[in-house]
Formats: C-alpha cells, sequence, structure tokens
C-alpha cells in the first residue's frame, strides 16, 4: 500500500502506478484530516479518512463538507463516487 501523503494525494492512475500531485503532498502532506477538510480540501480530507480506516474522521470530514457546501450527506452516502476516491492496492508511486 501507498504511504498516506501519496495515497491522499493521488490524482489518477498510470497502468499499476499512482500518479501523486507533488506540490500539494508538499504543501499538505502534514494535515489532518479534518485540518484537510476545513481547508476545503474535500477530495484529500476524504482520501485520508478512507486511508485512516476511522469511523470518526469519516464523520469529521462529511459533518463539514456538509457545513461548508450546504449539503445534507450522511456517511452512507456514495462519498466515493461524489469525490473520486475508491482504495486501490498500489504498490509504487509516480509524482509530478
Amino acid at each position: 500500500m501507498l504511504p498516506r501523503g501519496d495515497f491522499i494525494f493521488t490524482i489518477g492512475y498510470d497502468g499499476p502506478a499512482a500518479v501523486v500531485d507533488s506540490q500539494a503532498k508538499r504543501r499538505y502532506g502534514a494535515f489532518s484530516t479534518k485540518d484537510l477538510a476545513e481547508k476545503g480540501l474535500f477530495r484529500a480530507a476524504y482520501s485520508s479518512a478512507i486511508y485512516s480506516q476511522d469511523p470518526a474522521e469519516l464523520a469529521a470530514v462529511v459533518e463539514i463538507y456538509n457545513r461548508i457546501a450546504g449539503a445534507s450527506l450522511t456517511v452512507n452516502s456514495p462519498l466515493d463516487r461524489l469525490f473520486g476516491v475508491f482504495p486501490v492496492d498500489v504498490k509504487r508511486a509516480i509524482a509530478l
């Protein structure tokens, strides 16, 4: 599995490798899941919550998203489709 920073800033895949936004990773890689969500980086925040497998982190992302976006999502909503994040077992990363 990829390290946390690579996983949360993956922007796509090139064959068996994840393509990582290295500038975003460098700038926001140390942020917590909640900090990412508060900054409006919802895709990265959702990815971080998925990576941690902590239901509390996922609930925090949904709560912050609902507050900022004026939405009414739940943790059971199809968030993977909304944010375009699916857990994929990749071992290599390409930094852009």
